[in-house]
């Protein structure tokens, strides 16, 4: 079953998130995704996936330097 996972994190730039990319998309499954709402004050990342933990994600933010809060 497929679930979504809310973060608030520090991730603040197109730029950065292309830097993170290639990290999530290698956590990905197939029919699984992410993104980011870099307008919202929270800098929100959104994934929806059936596999992974919110503790994959935050660690994966955390390798490049970036504060993730699961909402």
């Amino acid at each position: 079953m497929k679930s979504v996972l809310v973060f608030k994190t520090s991730v603040g730039k197109e730029k950065e998130v292309q830097q993170i990319r290639p990290s999530l998309n290698k956590l990905m499954q197939k029919n699984e995704q992410w993104n980011f709402d870099l307008e919202d004050c929270d800098k929100i990342l959104r994934v929806e996936t059936v596999h992974l933990t919110a503790k994959t994600i935050k660690n994966t933010l955390h390798t490049f330097g970036y504060q993730c809060e699961e909402l």
